[in-house]
């Protein structure tokens, strides 16, 4: 065996190849749907549905986390998740201001899970 060539040289050959192989398929199906963009157009209604998409995944990934921390209902001051989420509600609404809701809804959550519970 060559002294030159480290022991874990074909492992760490194989690990590279295959990031670059990923990075080759990502970009070509990417790059297939993003050049056909322009050439479909969608009915108006299934457009004005889809402006709904984001809010309705980001509901499906907050809800649980603050109503079931610990995966049963929590719906009591106990719970940190929902007392910031409370917060951060009153918050935006309020001041309309997506950085300071979210600065003051982290603050309030870490102080009142170090200070309360």
């Amino acid at each position: 065996m060559n002294e030159n060539i480290p022991a874990n040289a074909p492992l760490e050959i194989n690990i590279w190849l295959m990031i670059a192989l990923m990075a080759v398929v990502t970009f070509g199906i990417r790059y297939a749907l993003y050049a056909r963009a322009n050439a479909v157009s969608l009915p108006t209604r299934l457009e004005q549905a889809l402006k709904y998409s984001a809010p309705c995944v980001l509901t499906a990934i907050w809800v649980p986390a603050v109503l079931f921390p610990q995966g049963e209902l929590a719906l009591n001051l106990n719970n940190p998740y929902l007392v910031g989420a409370a917060i951060a509600v009153v918050i935006g609404l309020w001041k309309k201001n997506i950085l300071l809701t979210i600065v003051t809804s982290m603050l309030c959550f870490f102080a009142y899970k170090w200070l309360i519970l």
